[in-house]
């Protein structure tokens, strides 16, 4: 008979070994987790599980992505081409934001950092490289420079222009919009074809040991019984392993994030896609635009503390670029996470660990997180408490400095046109939060932690861009010359310019190297 998890009996090293892994739950978390794992684990010695029910939907909320999902994709080994072509996809360059600080105000988040070459972009996740140190020296001695025109990823999106990196001395970044039901069907069939199994079914109870409390198996409504070594949760909002049968407390962060529903719907695209998200501040919240390639992915996150479905929904059908294909659809959520995302032998990944709304597109980098994480950190069938200790850590880490960057967005605003701005300018922030915010007015530094995942150069864009300005910059910038900085300035300037005129347009580059087949009607 083999061990327990957590009794550490085994008495050899193969009887340590992970045997079976059920995932609960489809989707874009699920069958992202069980293409990793296949890919990361040998067949022969691990059976990999994935129950889902073809009755019950997916969210999808988010289509938008940021440049890590590309690592993850070729550990699986996926052509771009073919992932683009089929998920609908189209290329992303940043997001432009329209009447966060203030109304009428427009600021473009690049992914890409400033200048156009390794060298011009410089620095580290600690600090802020030349380049940004020395727009803060203009803005104190009271310029106000464009951050956009010391990027290539703005220019070429507000040019309509991509072309994938060349050259190593051409550095910048790019992520992709995509249809995440059309990423999670793609990724079963890459799945499925190394070897997961799918079971079709609703889970009906979750079994526990009586004495250690680890999940024994999951028992689906046909009485099928399903056990496992580890068990991951990727049953959505409802937490089915995690939250209904573990009990793990779920941290409501509502009070700094008010936004607590979203209305979803496409509508036809009569425009070429751009290379480029949009996001709207409304009245009470904003509004998301993704453009694929045969539509436009649309949604208006709001509170239902200052505004109505009603009103929200009459709002976003009113400010769309084409004909409805579709009903609005209607999510509720609480902005928050698990205290823990591991927790005995169950780990839970996507939105049954937490949920931060997808402000900056993070929602399937999350599930990529975690799943890197178990990765990194995969466990023999003792389950070691240091190791859940430190998946817990940077789990906790990483969602905390995500919220921190989403509370800054709502709260670096000088609207007070509507209650929700109002209450946003005004309340009090995580100190983590306002120890940012104070170390950036004061000195001008952008200091960023281990695990915290953007690195500075979005903390800055977004707290000049929306009216955090410094009463200092980095001193150490005096040590080099005005004058040879505001040439290599220039010489960036120039380079962009060039670099986005040998460009291609962005609908033109698609249609040469990824176009999907049309929808049938």
């Amino acid at each position: 008979m083999s061990a327990m998890p957590g009794s550490g009996a085994a008495n050899s090293v193969a009887d340590h070994h992970i045997r079976k892994i059920v995932i609960v739950g489809g989707g874009t978390s699920g069958w992202m987790a069980a293409a990793a794992l296949r890919t990361k684990t040998r067949r022969e010695l691990c059976e990999i599980v994935l129950v889902e029910s073809d009755e019950i939907g997916t969210v999808g909320v988010g289509e938008a992505t940021i440049p890590t999902i590309k690592e993850f994709n070729r550990s699986l080994s996926i052509d771009e081409n073919d992932f683009v072509r089929n998920t609908q996809g189209t290329f992303k360059l940043g997001i432009e934001n329209v009447d966060w600080g203030r109304l009428g105000h427009v600021y473009f988040n690049p992914l890409g950092e400033l200048g156009f070459s390794a060298a011009a972009s410089g620095g580290g996740l600690n600090e802020l490289p030349p380049l940004f140190q020395y727009l803060l020296k203009l803005v104190v001695t009271g310029r106000t420079p464009d951050l956009a025109e010391y990027s290539l990823c703005s220019a070429a999106a507000r040019s309509n222009r991509f072309d994938r990196p060349s050259s190593k001395e051409l550095v910048y970044s790019y992520a992709f919009h995509l249809d995440a039901s059309l990423y999670a069907k793609y990724l079963r069939a890459h799945a499925e074809k190394r070897g997961v199994e799918r079971v079709e079914g609703k889970v009906a109870d979750v079994r526990l040991n009586g004495e250690s409390g680890f999940i024994e198996a999951v028992v689906l409504e046909s009485g099928q019984r399903i056990g496992g070594d580890l068990f991951i949760d990727c049953s959505g909002f409802r937490g089915l392993l995690i939250g209904q049968a573990l009990k793990v407390p779920y941290e409501d962060w509502s009070h700094w994030l008010p936004c607590d529903r979203a209305l979803a719907v496409p509508c036809e695209s009569k425009t070429p896609p751009v290379p480029y998200t949009r996001s709207t501040a409304r009245e009470a919240g904003w509004q998301w635009r993704i453009p694929l390639q045969h539509r436009i992915g649309n949604g208006y996150v709001f509170s239902s503390k200052f505004i109505s479905a009603d009103k929200a929904a009459e709002t976003l059908l009113a400010n769309l670029d084409g004909p409805l294909l579709d009903e609005p659809r209607l999510l509720k959520f609480t902005t928050g996470r698990r205290k823990q995302a591991w927790v005995k032998n169950c780990v839970a990944i996507g939105l049954s660990s937490g949920f931060v709304e997808p402000l900056e597109s993070t929602s399937i980098h999350l599930i990529q997180t975690s799943i890197t994480n178990l990765v990194k950190m995969f466990p023999d069938r003792d389950l070691g408490r240091l190791v859940q200790e430190e998946y817990n850590h940077r789990f906790t880490t990483g969602f905390d400095w995500l919220r921190d960057f989403i509370i800054l967005r709502y709260h670096a605003t000088e609207r007070e046109d509507s209650e929700l701005w109002r209450y946003c300018k005004h309340m009090s922030v995580p100190d983590t939060l306002a120890y940012k915010i104070e170390m950036f007015r004061k000195h001008g530094h952008v200091f960023i932690n281990p695990g915290e995942g953007f690195g500075a150069r979005p903390w800055m864009n977004a707290m000049y861009n929306q009216g955090i300005r410094p009463e200092r910059y980095p001193s150490i910038i005096d040590g080099v010359e005005d004058l040879a900085i505001r040439a290599e300035l220039a010489k960036v300037r120039s380079g962009i310019k060039q670099a986005v005129e040998q460009m291609s347009r962005h609908d033109d580059y698609i249609a040469m190297n990824c176009a999907a087949t049309p929808p049938a009607a």
